[in-house]
């Protein structure tokens, strides 16, 4: 009777003390990106009224930036289209995949971007 009181003692401390053990684990995933090639040239097309143009860019596919080419997204009332864009920060390249922001919309002269992107994708690239 003595070993069996002893064993259940000996049990419930041990247990006691493994659940009051605090569990210190950290994981930490860094994923080091190199700066995206050059930006293609891409013949932008003509202005279509109810679209606008978003531009082609580099993406990242998890092993290697892959081009996509630039397409005509349908305009959304009240929401400006941002173009994908790599900035260089503090842990590397980071793309910000662009999209869709609340404000105002393209006006007419906003869907021939032509000059103005190519100008913006050269500084995005190069420094």
């Amino acid at each position: 009777m003595k070993k069996l009181t002893l064993t259940i003692a000996l049990v419930a401390a041990t247990l006691g003390g493994v659940a009051v053990a605090p569990a210190h684990a950290q994981v930490g995933v860094s994923i080091s990106i190199g700066a995206p090639p050059a930006p293609r040239y891409e013949a932008v097309p003509p202005p279509r009224a109810g679209y606008v143009w978003a531009p082609g860019f580099w993406d990242w596919d998890g092993h290697r930036h892959a081009w996509r080419a630039g397409h005509w997204e349908r305009a959304r009332p009240g929401y400006a289209y941002r173009a994908p864009a790599w900035h260089q920060g503090p842990h590397g390249w980071e793309l910000n995949r662009g999209g869709w922001d609340h404000g105002p919309g393209p006006g007419p002269d906003r869907h021939d971007n032509r000059g103005r992107d190519r100008d913006h994708d050269h500084d995005r690239y190069h420094g």
